[in-house]
């Protein structure tokens, strides 16, 4: 198990470390002819638009087969396209709901997509006359939206308002709790956390988890103070950089580690 995860970590990593440079060279890159046609004339693409691509072409078709599988393991007739539309839908509608739009608009268009991926899976389920079973298909659904859709779409939202390095932040961030908790918990991990739900979790690997969060996020902090990990908003309003507290970057890093 090690070595798989010693040779699958590395190659997402740097997977992760291209599409976020791919999306952050974005940010400076002007557009032109009918590359600005398309995007109504402005001259710069909206931010994230690479990360966005990964997220609903990639990331949430690959993610919605293995949910539906496990769904259908425990007997919810689950169609995984129906669940892999839905969690694009949801996706795209918190990314891409303009800025400029009222709050309580924007959460109505949210609601609508929620309420039609719900009733558009009822319908798709009773097709063949046959109601069985239809409302835990639409509850699949809406979990699927929940944690499929609307959890990466904040992530694509914070990209809209910041750079992509401080989203890779807080991704790394959450990821470091995992690492943490894994190598501390084999080194010396005795006492159990939660055996029926986990067995080989240990309260060291937790606290080794968390103490690494909290390094990385002060790192991560450091290098706002002495690098360009700025926060990049291109267009009428000038381009905004933000530096992190370390003090408040070791709090973030722990309440990130435990949820």
């Amino acid at each position: 198990m090690l070595k798989y995860r010693l040779i699958f970590g590395p190659l997402m990593i740097a997977f992760a470390f291209g599409a976020f440079w791919a999306d952050s060279a974005l940010d400076h890159s002007t557009l032109r002819g009918m590359l600005s046609d398309l995007f109504m004339g402005r001259s710069y693409a909206p931010s994230g638009m690479v990360l966005a691509a990964v997220v609903l072409f990639l990331l949430i078709p690959l993610a919605s087969r293995e949910l539906a599988g496990f769904l259908r393991a425990d007997g919810v007739m689950c169609h995984t396209w129906v669940v892999t539309i839905a969690a694009i839908a949801a996706c795209l509608a918190v990314y891409a709901t303009p800025q400029a739009m009222k709050a309580s608009t924007g959460a109505t268009i949210i609601a609508s997509v929620l309420i039609a991926a719900f009733v558009g899976t009822l319908l798709w389920h009773v097709r063949n006359a046959e109601p069985k079973g239809a409302i835990a298909a639409g509850g699949a659904t809406m979990f699927a939206v929940v944690l499929l859709g609307l959890m990466p779409g904040f992530y694509l939202a914070m990209r809209r308002w910041h750079s992509p390095w401080t989203v890779l932040a807080i991704l790394l961030i959450c990821k470091s709790c995992d690492i943490g908790a894994y190598f501390t918990g084999r080194a010396i991990g005795k006492r159990k956390l939660i055996p029926w739900l986990s067995p080989g979790k240990t309260w060291e690997g937790l606290i080794g988890g968390i103490v690494l969060s909290m390094l990385v996020a002060m790192f991560f902090a450091w290098l706002s103070q002495h690098t360009r990990l700025a926060f990049v908003h291109r267009g009428p309003e000038p381009t905004l950089e933000y530096s992190y507290s370390i003090g408040w970057a070791a709090v973030t890093g722990i309440v990130l580690a435990i949820v």
